[in-house]
């Protein structure tokens, strides 16, 4: 059985422990959230000082303001850490690769198994579509998401750009400046409303023709699913960073 510490527990984290009763090698034992929700069917304490249970995995679906505290509590635990987390800056990641040569760390902007999915076979089209295609990658999210664009937007523009050696800048603001596309770049686009989800869609627009590959999430309980299998993972891996491509055995 693996123990699960849950990190944040809002409309994610709630959702994390009602698809682990889904799991029979998996249980949410405590919750660590500083507003102190209740209706759940374990302890929550405010603070990371006060968790006084074994458990086994840190599963984080809270917000950035929380890094610091939840970093240092996993590498004073020498627990497992899945880091499903979004907005985390450039000085946080250089953390988390950091921590993850003392811990095992699952760290990946999307839990969903299909937007790794769409991540290869939009690298794959890149390679073969070459310079001649421009990329775009749009993003839309439901109005409370805080970060923009979403880190899986970066995450699959990142992954783009190491694809190719033509391809060296991504753009996310094109109204700061009045100029016409760069060929070196990937633009980044964002919308926020309503109740949506996730869906992320890469455009390769090309002389008279556009290929669009996208994916669509309609229900946040795959993140939560992502997540619980990530944790079951990682349970007894070494320390070091670990993504969707190791969870797969790709």
């Amino acid at each position: 059985m693996t123990r699960i510490l849950l990190s944040g527990c809002g409309r994610m984290g709630k959702l994390v422990a009602d698809e682990a009763a889904n799991f029979e090698n998996l249980k949410t034992v405590y919750g660590v959230d500083s507003f102190l929700p209740d209706g759940l069917p374990f302890p929550v304490v405010a603070d990371f000082e006060s968790v006084d249970v074994p458990f086994d995995v840190i599963v984080d679906y809270s917000n950035p303001a929380n890094f610091d505290s939840l970093l240092h509590f996993a590498l004073a635990q020498k627990k497992p850490l899945v880091l499903c987390t979004t907005g985390l800056n450039e000085e946080m990641r250089q953390k988390v690769f950091a921590a993850a040569k003392e811990i095992p760390i699952f760290y990946s902007a999307n839990m969903s198994l299909g937007i790794y999915v769409l991540t290869a076979v939009a690298k794959a089209a890149s390679k073969m579509l070459g310079p001649g295609f421009d990329i775009e990658v749009q993003e839309a999210h439901h109005r409370n998401k805080v970060d923009a664009p979403s880190g899986t937007a970066l995450q699959i523009a990142e992954a783009l750009l190491q694809e190719r050696d033509d391809l060296n800048t991504i753009v996310t603001d094109r109204y700061s400046s009045r100029q016409k596309r760069g060929n070196d770049e990937i633009g980044v686009s964002s919308l926020r409303g309503g109740s949506i989800p996730g869906q992320h869609t890469v455009t390769f627009a090309g002389p008279d023709e556009v290929i669009e590959l996208t994916h669509t999430a309609y229900s946040p309980r795959v993140f939560a699913t992502g997540a619980l299998r990530a944790a079951a993972f990682l349970k007894d891996q070494a320390p070091g960073i670990y993504d969707m491509s190791h969870l797969l055995g790709l």
